[in-house]
């Protein structure tokens, strides 16, 4: 037998060698149709040959094509439908129904740590999937949220390419702490802010790598975040791997946008008749010949390109999948020489090593360029406005100078017109000042996970936010007026800061059902979170050229540096048991412990605890009857959770600082001072919540409405606290003041129609009450935190307390003392009739919050056609208009509005606008209060879908309309605006934001 096998093992081998080149020899040509129950073919589905990482994807027909072994088998796998393997048995055509996967589409969505059934959830939670998310060409996460998610308040308090956002879950909940909802990205935890001139921190994060954003909106469901959850939870789950065929993906757009309106402002001959008339004088002999002038706002804004291109790779096998994508985003704004790019990267990894251990990844990097210009000035009614802000410069140039010099570089104004418009900025300035920040962020998540027994499993996850920021500055000698020029012109800035945030996880998980009626769950965590950062600039000015720019600081007459560096420390405990019985009745516990190294030495730690229940009438024995009703949930929440956003390392402590220097007797000398003084019981604003929520699903789901109404108290708010002279120091913070919100929110989706032509509906709307019950233990009533915007006790943040506009002074009208009240200027009421203005006279005279804000969607598809638009709207809100009362001043020297020129003149009697006069003010008076109520066509997008291609499975272009209509009263460029950015106190008001601009553009979607 020996000598038998060794005879024959020659032609063995060459058998086996030979084997794999048969097989390829007698692949076939398979083809087929997968179908779901209603016949219709499903298009995404992945075909591959079992055993291999071979195969395809159907077509949008549901059709594909394999070159395959007659001997194989094939496995066939959709998100929702129960997965089938079929044997080829030397077949050509295989067309297959799929069932449907009824425990598959039961929606699920992303808790803190977890994920749950949607009938389980017992806290008011909303989802949102990535394709709502980029139906806009959106910079970051919350701008693709905006007006999608009750409850949520979203303001684009900027235009600028990458510019300043702020998100409020359920009204402002902080006073000088920060207002923002904490962000999970795939467990990693970051923060939003900025002012109104800075990059928003979320646009380093790429929208189109998100799968599913949930918002956390009560306490039962974000209390699991403790000391971080009192603004709310946006929890972002980014795309995954899946098994089966690998696919490609290519996704690109470009657009180009444009300024949606500009303001009217007086022309060149109206400006040089004002002149006259103000300066009394002949300084434009012939002002009719002047014609139209210089449009600035012409020169400032352009039609700006938009693009993105993203190209991703998602497959994997049943052990190991993944997914990989890069982007590029390029926008330019629509004001010259401001623009934002990101490129883009990111990786997620999930390997299986056995059946009871896996281990995984995500890696989101970004490298982001902002090149900004400054909008939003704060000064009221002077120069400041058209010197800091690139519009009000715009708006005040007068229109009878000129840009730019014969040889095509900037004029400045103080080199015209004999110097008599030297206050006054050539616009153009702005956009040659260089404000570069590159932003280099990288997002880690790194975790195993191992099945200790059935239903019970250890989770260990590392994270680390990675950030490190450049910021440049130079304000050219070019663009200063000659005769200005002196040692100290030119000046430039550097900034270098660091951020490192690393957190732990240890996720202990228990799930079991038990005997088909109850089910427990439990999820305990132990955390701990370092945050480390660093900085260093340099400011200098007084250059000899422009030469270096920002690059040889050491040539500058005059510098000064600073460096700093903190570190904070967050340690947490958590558990949570949800109990489910006979998915009927629902009942969540959860409680966490929080200390923090930030607060006094008395308050360390926190406990914030959550309790909710739902009950699910629709399982009842008497609601079996009602067939048209699918769903009945109530559900009820109370919980508490903190906010330590607001306060910044060490502030429980003493603190001392360095001074500026001084020269003594020839010796640069430094000196430190106190400036802090230690407060032992600092600890975090805390917020209790009370929800009661209603889920309704009528005929089969095809109608669902959400309704929510919730009462949230927040105390122990930061303040900062005047002292008494002679304590030493000026002030304190601690937690003396208080909050309320309470409203109403609702939310309906509707499937109209579900056959050839689908058609579907949602909308939302929101009503939210905010008042101030405290200040500071009821020694302060009220506060001015603007000219115009007070904080006061029993109304609102942020209302405005002004005085009455009553007109203009006529000829002969009495002149009530207090004010400048000259025939021809604002007249101001006399409220408590004293005989005298003064602040007797001031009242509360308008509201920024709005009374309810409201989005809606509709999306029609037919055949392959799909049609979606969007609109969102805020009402009853009211804006200060600071810009009028500087660009309806005709005091001299810069342009105006453009119904000035019916200005009071004792033949033109006007009662709205003030006759001219030198260096006057208006004073703050209702005048510049204005209704901000809007409605806004976010989007329309027109797409097709085309037929099936060989080797492509899908194929879809389209064009897109973005903020095309704006219905509102408002007069200023945007009603969406604040230019004090996230402030909690001042809101509402505008003194000429960036505006946001509308866009035209078209793309493609294409799937290998």
């Amino acid at each position: 037998m020996y000598r038998t096998i060794r005879r024959f093992e020659p032609r063995v081998l060459l058998l086996a060698l030979m084997l794999p080149f048969s097989v390829l020899a007698q692949d076939i040509a398979l083809k087929g149709t997968v179908s779901g129950s209603d016949g219709e073919g499903i298009p995404g589905v992945s075909v591959t040959i079992k055993g291999t990482q071979r195969g395809t994807i159907t077509n949008t027909d549901g059709s594909y094509t394999l070159q395959t072994s007659p001997a194989a088998t094939l496995a066939f796998s959709f998100v929702g439908y129960v997965k089938q393997e079929i044997p080829v048995n030397n077949r050509s055509t295989i067309n297959v129904t799929l069932e449907t996967d009824t425990k598959a589409l039961e929606e699920v969505v992303v808790v803190g740590y977890g994920t749950q059934r949607k009938v389980e959830t017992t806290g008011s939670i909303a989802s949102v999937k990535a394709d709502e998310l980029t139906k806009l060409p959106v910079t970051n996460v919350a701008q693709g949220l905006q007006s999608r998610v009750s409850g949520v308040q979203i303001n684009q308090n900027s235009g600028a390419p990458g510019g300043n956002i702020s998100v409020r879950i359920r009204g402002i909940n902080s006073i000088n702490g920060n207002s923002e909802p904490l962000y999970v990205v795939d467990g990693i935890q970051i923060s939003n802010g900025g002012g109104i001139n800075d990059v928003s921190p979320l646009s380093t994060i790429n929208p189109n790598d998100i799968e599913s954003v949930e918002v956390l909106k009560d306490a039962s469901a974000s209390a699991i975040y403790g000391a971080r959850a009192a603004n709310g939870v946006v929890l972002i789950t980014t795309k995954r791997g899946k098994a089966g065929a690998t696919r490609v993906s290519v996704e690109s757009y470009y657009g180009v946008q444009q300024v949606t309106k500009t303001l009217d402002v007086l022309n060149a001959s109206e400006f040089a008749q004002l002149e006259n008339e103000v300066f009394k004088n002949n300084a434009y002999p012939n002002p009719e010949s002047l014609g139209e002038g210089v449009n600035w706002q012409n020169l400032i804004f352009q039609k700006a390109p938009i693009q993105n291109h993203q190209l991703s790779i998602n497959g994997g096998n049943e052990k190991t999948q993944l997914a990989l994508s890069a982007n590029y985003f390029n926008q330019d704004g629509v004001i010259i020489n401001s623009n934002f790019k990101r490129y883009s990267y990111r990786l997620n990894v999930d390997h299986k090593i056995s059946d009871r251990f896996k281990i995984g990844t995500s890696i989101l990097g970004s490298y982001n360029i902002s090149n900004g210009v400054n909008a939003g000035a704060t000064s009221v009614g002077d120069a400041g406005v058209v010197t800091t802000s690139v519009l009000g410069a715009a708006i005040g140039a007068p229109p009878t100078l000129q840009p730019y010099r014969a040889d095509g570089s900037i004029f400045p104004f103080g080199e015209q017109a004999n110097g008599q418009y030297r206050e006054v900025i050539n616009p153009l300035n702005f956009t040659q000042v260089l404000q570069q920040r590159d932003i280099k962020r990288t997002l880690v998540n790194l975790f195993g996970e191992y099945q200790i027994l059935p239903g019970l499993s250890y989770r260990a996850s590392f994270n680390a936010d990675i950030q490190s920021q450049l910021n440049d500055n130079y304000s050219p000698i070019s663009i200063i007026n000659k005769a200005d020029i002196n040692a100290n012109s030119g000046s430039a800035g550097k900034y270098n800061g660091n951020f490192l945030g690393l957190l732990h996880e240890s996720i202990l998980s228990y799930n079991h059902t038990f005997n088909d009626i109850h089910s427990l769950r439990f999820t305990g965590v132990f955390a701990s979170q370092v945050e480390n950062s660093n900085y260093n600039s340099i400011s200098a000015n007084g250059f000899p050229n422009d030469a270096t720019r920002n690059e040889a600081v050491q040539l500058a007459l005059n510098r000064t540096v600073n460096s700093g560096r903190s570190k904070q420390r967050l340690d947490s405990y958590m558990g949570r048991l949800n109990y489910g019985f006979r998915d009927k009745y629902f009942l969540d516990l959860t409680a966490r412990v929080d200390g923090s190294s930030k607060f006094g030495a008395n308050h360390k730690y926190g406990f914030f605890p959550a309790i909710s229940a739902a009950w699910r009438i629709i399982e009842e024995d008497f609601m079996q009857d009602v067939s048209w009703m699918s769903d009945l949930k109530l559900r009820a929440s109370y919980g508490i959770t903190g906010n330590a956003g607001g306060i910044s390392p060490y502030q429980s402590l003493a603190t001392v600082s360095s001074g500026g220097g001084n020269n003594i007797g020839g010796v640069y000398q430094t000196a430190i001072s106190p400036t802090g003084i230690a407060n032992p019981d600092l600890r975090w604003e805390k917020s209790a919540q009370t929800d009661i929520g209603l889920d309704i699903g009528l005929f089969n789901n095809r109608l669902s409405i959400i309704m929510d109404y919730y009462y949230k108290r927040t105390d122990d708010l930061l303040y900062v606290k005047t002292l008494p002279l002679s304590s030493g120091y000026g002030s304190i913070t601690g937690n003396y003041a208080a909050l309320e919100n309470k409203g109403f929110e609702f939310a309906a989706n509707a499937n109209i129609l579900n056959g050839p032509v689908r058609w579907s509906v949602s909308g939302n709307l929101t009503a939210n009450r905010n008042k101030l019950l405290d200040l500071d233990g009821g020694t302060t009533q009220e506060r001015f935190v603007t000219n115009s915007s007070i904080l006061s006790v029993g109304q609102p943040l942020g209302v405005f307390k002004t005085y009455v506009f009553d007109g203009i002074n006529q000829t002969g009208d009495a002149i009530v003392p207090g004010y400048d009240g000259r025939v021809g200027g604002h007249k101001v009421k006399d409220l408590n009739n004293d005989g005298a203005i003064n602040s007797e006279d001031q009242i509360i005279t308008g509201n920024p919050n709005p009374k309810f804000i409201f989005g809606a969607s509709t999306n029609l598809e037919y055949k392959n056609f799909d049609f979606s638009a969007f609109l969102s709207g805020s009402q009853g809100n009211d804006i200060y208009n600071i810009s009028r009362l500087s660009f309806e001043n005709p005091l001299g020297q810069r342009n105006l509005l453009a119904g000035v020129v019916d200005r009071w003149t004792p033949t033109n009697p006007s009662n709205q606008y003030v006759s001219g006069f030198v260096a006057g003010r208006l004073p703050i008076t209702d005048y510049a209060i204005e209704d901000g109520s809007f409605v806004r066509l976010k989007n329309i997008t027109l797409g097709y879908t085309l037929p099936a291609i060989k080797g492509i499975s899908r194929l879809r272009v389209y064009v897109s309309g973005n903020n095309l209509l704006t219905l509102t009263k408002y007069t200023g460029f945007d009603p969406e605006v604040n230019t004090y950015a996230g402030s909690n106190t001042a809101i509402g008001v505008d003194n000429l934001v960036y505006p946001q601009a509308k866009s035209f553009l078209g793309g493609i979607q294409l799937t290998f």
